[in-house]
């Protein structure tokens, strides 16, 4: 069994004409050519959830929707998280938000950070996750990705139509920064949680 945190490259938007799987593929790809940590994709286009309707947080009482209780497996399998969302009106997708109340216990002291995409880099929603993640006692790195400004619409499909490795110079530095935040606070609330069971 591999010692290296399990990390959950979660793709926030389930729309047809999505651009999500553009960065979701290019910073799997960064992860996986690191080497120090195992990776996977999750997609919510693969969890179809409700609306939450439950009558409370699992943490305080069951889920009883069979969807809700797959994805709460899918989360649970992970040490940390790199979220991939786009910018709705100042903040996350909907399906994002619904999927992060879909658990709670799931989230608890686990490290995550985000590459967000958008006229101004999703800023404003990565902004958003945090204060979210915060309430599900997660752990935000300082530094996220952002594709925004023209190196957004540059390799946007419908407008400069360029692969994402013609602005990966200008992604790489935040990334790596964000990746080994990310692999720092994995490794510690790893250890933390270990100590504490």
């Amino acid at each position: 069994m591999s010692s290296k945190p399990r990390i959950a490259v979660i793709v926030g938007s389930t729309r047809p004409t999505r651009f999500a799987d553009v960065p979701a593929q290019w910073i799997l790809k960064q992860v996986q050519a690191r080497g120090d940590m195992d990776v996977e994709l999750v997609d919510l286009r693969d969890h179809p959830l409700p609306f939450f309707d439950e009558v409370a947080s699992n943490m305080w009482a069951p889920s009883q929707n069979p969807e809700a209780i797959r994805w709460q497996e899918t989360i649970a399998r992970f040490d940390g998280y790199i979220f991939v969302t786009a910018e709705y009106n100042h903040s996350i997708t909907g399906v994002l938000k619904n999927a992060l109340d879909q658990a709670y216990k799931e989230w608890i002291r686990k490290p995550f950070t985000a590459i967000g995409y958008g006229g101004t880099g999703g800023v404003r929603a990565i902004e958003h996750l945090r204060l979210i993640a915060i309430e599900l006692q997660m752990v935000s790195t300082h530094a996220t990705a952002h594709i925004g400004g023209s190196d957004f619409f540059a390799v946007h499909p419908a407008f400069g139509k360029k692969p994402i490795e013609e602005i990966e110079s200008n992604l790489l530095p935040s990334t790596t920064t964000a990746l080994d935040e990310l692999l720092w606070w994995t490794k510690a609330t790893m250890a933390a949680r270990s100590a504490g069971a």
